[in-house]
Parts: C-alpha cells; sequence; structure tokens
C-alpha cells in the first residue's frame, strides 16, 4: 500500500493508497519541529484504529510546501515502514507534463501534484482553484504544460487578517450571510459575512474571466481544497470539485515513478 503525505502550510494530509483507491486519509496540524517518532506514534495509532498493520505500507511519496517538515517525513517513512520515500521536486522526478516557466523550480509542489492529477481526468485546457492557506488558480494546457497562475491568500487568512488588524471585529466563520439577508449587512457580523464570502466569489469569478480570456482555448475550471464545495455551491464559475485532488495526483506521480514490477497492490486484512 502508499502512503501519500502532503504537507500544505496549515495541515498535513496522510492518505493511505491501494492502486487508485484512497482507503483511509488523516489530517494533522503541520509543525517545523514534530519529529519522526511523534509522527510515528501518532500514525500508528490511528492505522491500529483501522485495522492496519504498518507492515502493508511498502511505499511512499512526498509533497511539501514546507521544506523544513520533510527531513523528519522522511525519517519516518524509513525508520518505522522501512521505504524510501518518493519527494515531489522539479527536475528530481517524472511530473509526466511540461513546465512553461522561466525557472520551474519555483513552483510549490502541491501546484504541481494538483496539475498532474487534473490533466489526467479532465481533457484540455485547465485552471485549478485549490483553496487552502493561499487560494492558487492554475493553468494547465491541453497538450499538458503547466503554465503558471495565480496566488491569493486564502479566504481563512483574510478573515484572519481583518479579525486581528481591527479591534471591534470579530472572528466568524468563512460563510454567506444568512438567506434573504443579500449583500448589504444590516449588523457587523452579517457586513463582514458578505465582504469576506462575496468579496472572494468576485475574486475568484474575476480572476478565472481574466485567466481564461487569456487562453486560446475554452477552459474547464476545477475547485478542490477545504473551501471549494462551499464556494461552488454560489459561483458557476467553478465547474468541478475534487477534494482529493491533490492525493489523486501524489497517487498518478508514483505509478509513474515507480517500475511496473515494484507497482502492484497489496491486499491488508
Amino acid at each position: 500500500m502508499l502512503l501519500a503525505i502532503d504537507v500544505g502550510n496549515t495541515n498535513i494530509v496522510f492518505a493511505l493508497c491501494m492502486g487508485d483507491t484512497i482507503v483511509h486519509r488523516w489530517r494533522i496540524s503541520t509543525s517545523h519541529d514534530r519529529t519522526a517518532d511523534e509522527y510515528a506514534v501518532w500514525l500508528h495509532q490511528l492505522l491500529a484504529l483501522e485495522g492496519v498493520s504498518h507492515a502493508h505500507i511498502d511505499a511512499a511519496i512526498i509533497s511539501t510546501v514546507v521544506p523544513p517538515a520533510l527531513f523528519n517525513l522522511q525519517r519516518l517513512c524509513r525508520k518505522y515502514f522501512q521505504v524510501e520515500p518518493l519527494v515531489v521536486a522539479v527536475g528530481q522526478i517524472d511530473l509526466g507534463l511540461t513546465i512553461d516557466l522561466p525557472n520551474p523550480a519555483e513552483v510549490g509542489a502541491d501546484r504541481l501534484v494538483n496539475a498532474v492529477a487534473a490533466h489526467a481526468i479532465w481533457p484540455g485546457s485547465l485552471i485549478i482553484v485549490d483553496f487552502g492557506t493561499a487560494t492558487t488558480f492554475d493553468v494547465v494546457s491541453a497538450t499538458g504544460a503547466y503554465q503558471g497562475g495565480a496566488i491569493a491568500p486564502g479566504p481563512n487568512l483574510s478573515m484572519d487578517a481583518l479579525y486581528q488588524a481591527a479591534a471591534k471585529l470579530p472572528r466568524i466563520a468563512i460563510e454567506p450571510p444568512p438567506e434573504g439577508k443579500g449583500s448589504i449587512g444590516k449588523n457587523t457580523v452579517h457586513a463582514m459575512q458578505s465582504g469576506l464570502f462575496w468579496g472572494y466569489v468576485g475574486l475568484i469569478e474575476g480572476l478565472v474571466a481574466r485567466i481564461a480570456a487569456e487562453m486560446p482555448q475554452p477552459v474547464t475550471v476545477i475547485g478542490t481544497g477545504g473551501l471549494a464545495t462551499l464556494f461552488h455551491r454560489h459561483t458557476t464559475a467553478i465547474a468541478h470539485v475534487d477534494y482529493d485532488l491533490t492525493i489523486r495526483g501524489l497517487i498518478r506521480l508514483h505509478a509513474i515513478n515507480t517500475p511496473k514490477s515494484l507497482n502492484t497492490e497489496t491486499e491488508y486484512i
């Protein structure tokens, strides 16, 4: 079984995969200081709860946008699972797509992994909107060339900045104002909900429209990340949502970079 590890700025997702199927997934907050032993204790308990032995994990792949976290995650894989993890890095693995940028090494691993998965699933030109700590807009051509994109502060990051900088404003959840309240807030909370949520919808629609206008062919827009489903319900700019897009990309990258003789499925009890 494959252990796919996606390290984001806020959370790390561990996913246990068999073939193309995501069997289990777990999430832990990202910490630069967490040791391999701490990861192991936490992960082994979760594996035990699902009736899975650590011995069933025979491969691993890591994508990280937090370089200091990489060492201990590699150590986790080597010490506790006896596998050498594949690390997503430009120039070191076969990505299955080209990078049409002056400096490919600048691109975050998560953005490339999303591009790999989306290009494999949907035909034609794509815009991938990933709602994370930052919201990224990534462009992939119909021929499989990663062409860049845009980076904006994520909704929760924007909300935190507003809460911390304005003494009288409360912390609120990212959601639209209650049904029937419209976009003109009649109290502070509704006004903040309107500005944050509908303002963000405007950002999504505006950037998607601008990027699409620069593309030679029609585009399909894919949403992923924690808030993708929420925004998808309130805008037609996003055509599809795949919450597991990054993990699917890691599965595909592992398959591309693993010899056929080793790329087999292992059954477990």
